[in-house]
């Protein structure tokens, strides 16, 4: 449910619709609107983008952790 709410807030904290959101990960609107309403799985690759594009972690998002912050980047 965390990850329902928090896609929501972010996109409205932006002023953006989920058309713009659904451009940005090159889906269709209802679509997005299904991840938003928790009737369609988000793919791994789309939470991923969702989380750069917001500057959060997937953490985050997922209600792993209530800090927006990012982790440091290691050596991979």
């Amino acid at each position: 449910m965390f990850l329902l709410q928090r896609l929501r807030d972010l996109r409205e904290d932006m002023d953006l619709y989920q058309k713009d959101i659904a451009d940005y990960l090159h889906c269709s609107q209802v679509t997005y609107s299904r991840y938003e309403l928790g009737t369609r799985e988000i793919p791994l690759e789309s939470l991923n983008a969702l989380a750069d594009f917001y500057g959060v972690s997937v953490d985050y998002l997922m209600g792993r952790t209530d800090e927006k912050k990012l982790y440091p980047k290691g050596n991979r």
